[in-house]
């Protein structure tokens, strides 16, 4: 049997090394348009940074060691053309030489991955706008930015690629403007949540131009001239864009095979194609979603080496299923991590489910040993039954440890209230006794049972005029700040005691620091017969809010 891969990177390589363990006898060969193979996309930020300092570390296999590790021939700089499937051939250009020949194949997996979008910009095609995807780019924009003596970049979108972009460029000392069309960066965050990063950004020195789209990109002997929706004109020395990314398609669309809704190629269980002889892994795949059933590509590392090894071993004749994806990523921006699973509070309204939420700020770990880091854990479930719909999690530490075991309980189908079962490890520099993961599943309980009713920013124009705004913080923690309105302060411990200040007739609403001392005056108050709601998250998520919109 020949198998012919067409792309060498996460998941064209996992695909051949995995089929090779399957088969002794098969004959594997990869095509790989650029010059290296198996090498690291996500790892490709951190060499430009300096954090990766060797070229040789951003591949984890070669040509040569494919071969003498495994038999497998892998071809750098040969770029497939055309696939004929009534002839079950590839052709192939051999770049170096412009010679084009052909390869037969007995089945063939498509990996070529995602593109970077370049939008149809007037300018958009200036040798100082970069583009990252290969390791050639990666050289490219660290040799380029040397030789102009590059002092200022524009990054152009706030995902992923751009945010990691902005990091390493102002380790360079690169002074960098993020323009992001939309209003937030990360588009997997919700607004609130995204606040924190943004404010982060800012006080690392990160000009953000959100909302803004660009017009144009002028030539100039120094530089580049950005023009934006704004109005304004931003001079730099550079530009990297990473405004998203689109699936590969083009191979299979010539060939005729089924593409999804987003341009990716359609695949069953088994990452088949339209072509059973034909398989399709990685970016270019669109798979379903793990807690919607919708289909789209999944343009991470993770996801593509499991429907690599899944798409081998059906090739080789065992019954492998890749069940989905949730889209689990994390990212560090200048120390701060902001990581996500599922669906986030835009796409539950988008499909029209019933949810509910909870939002705590816990501290990484137990408040008596050194070195506690808060986060803010969001955590979204559905209403009928509880079943966990997704999470987002921003803080300085722990944060992949807790959205790791999200993922996992969401996988394996767990309901939110059953996160307080969790047996989770717990030691001082680890965590506390009652882990965040399992914090998240007491107020989804209290939620869920009724127990507690929450109010949350975006409620807060809307709350009634003649509602009781009730800060239960202490005096010192009140007078560095509080929040529009709440002009009532009565210290949690002095509660009890000052209950006749209160108005049983009128709602009251609740705010402290983090969440947990509004949520325990609410339990004083409701079986004191007043009606009480607490504000999710607490006054630290309500400043990243406030002060994220104020600076915009």
């Amino acid at each position: 049997m020949k198998v012919i891969i067409i792309g060498g990177v996460a998941g064209g390589v996992t695909a051949a090394a995995r089929l090779r363990r399957l088969d002794e006898s098969a004959r594997i060969l990869i095509l790989e348009r650029s010059g290296f193979v198996s090498y690291a996309n996500c790892g490709l930020p951190y060499y430009i940074g300096g954090e990766i300092q060797s070229a040789g570390e951003l591949t984890l296999q070669t040509p040569a060691s494919l071969w003498n590790l495994y038999r497998i021939e892998a071809r750098v700089r040969h770029e497939a053309k055309s696939i004929c499937r009534e002839k079950k051939t590839v052709t192939v250009l051999e770049k170096d030489t412009g010679r084009e020949y052909e390869e037969s194949y007995d089945k063939l997996i498509l990996a070529p991955g995602a593109k970077p979008q370049r939008p149809p910009i007037p300018g958009v095609h200036n040798d100082r706008i970069y583009t990252l995807r290969t390791v050639e780019d990666t050289f490219l924009i660290v040799r380029e930015a040397a030789a102009h003596k590059a002092r200022s970049a524009v990054v152009v979108g706030g995902g992923f690629i751009g945010l990691e972009m902005t990091e390493n460029l102002h380790r360079l000392g690169i002074n960098v403007t993020l323009v992001e069309m939309h209003r937030q960066v990360l588009g997997q965050l919700d607004p609130d949540m995204a606040g924190f990063v943004h404010a982060h950004l800012r006080s690392n020195g990160v000009q953000l131009r959100l909302g803004c789209g660009v017009t144009a990109f002028e030539y100039q002997p120094d530089g580049v001239l950005v023009n934006l929706t704004s109005g304004k004109r931003l001079r730099t020395d550079m530009v990297l864009l990473a405004a998203g990314v689109s699936p590969d398609g083009s191979l299979a669309r010539a060939a005729g095979l089924t593409l999804g809704l987003n341009g990716g190629i359609a695949v069953n269980s088994h990452m088949q194609t339209s072509d059973p002889d034909i398989y399709a892994v990685g970016d270019a795949a669109e798979v379903a979603h793990t807690v919607t059933g919708h289909r789209g590509t999944v343009p991470l590392a993770g996801p593509a080496r499991r429907q690599a090894r899944t798409a081998a071993d059906h090739i080789a004749g065992l019954e492998s299923c890749y069940r989905g994806a949730a889209g689990t990523s994390i990212l560090r921006i200048f120390g701060l991590t902001a990581a996500s699973t599922g669906v986030n509070e835009n796409q539950t309204r988008t499909l029209n489910l019933s949810y509910d939420r909870v939002i705590l700020s816990p501290l990484s770990h137990t408040s008596f040993y050194p070195g506690a880091k808060n986060m803010t854990l969001k955590l979204l479930f559905a209403r009928e039954d509880g079943r966990i719909l997704g999470a987002q999690i921003v803080g300085e530490d722990g944060v992949d440890k807790r959205i790791d075991v999200l993922a996992t309980a969401m996988q394996a189908g767990m309901k939110a209230p059953a996160l307080k079962e969790l047996d989770l490890a717990y030691a001082p520099p680890y965590s506390s006794a009652n882990d965040p993961v399992n914090v998240a599943g007491f107020m989804a309980e209290n939620v869920l049972s009724g127990k507690v009713k929450q109010f949350f920013y975006g409620d807060l124009k809307r709350l009634p005029r003649d509602a009781q705004r009730l800060d239960v913080r202490s005096r010192e923690e009140y007078e560095k700040g509080h929040a529009e309105g709440f002009h009532l302060l009565i210290p949690l411990e002095e509660l009890r005691s000052r209950l006749q200040e209160l108005n049983q007739e009128k709602p009251v609403y609740v705010m402290c620091q983090s969440g947990l001392r509004s949520y325990l005056a609410c339990r004083i108050l409701s079986q004191n017969g007043f009606d009480c709601q607490h504000f999710a998250g607490g006054y630290r998520l309500y400043t990243a809010v406030r002060n994220h919109w104020a600076a915009e």
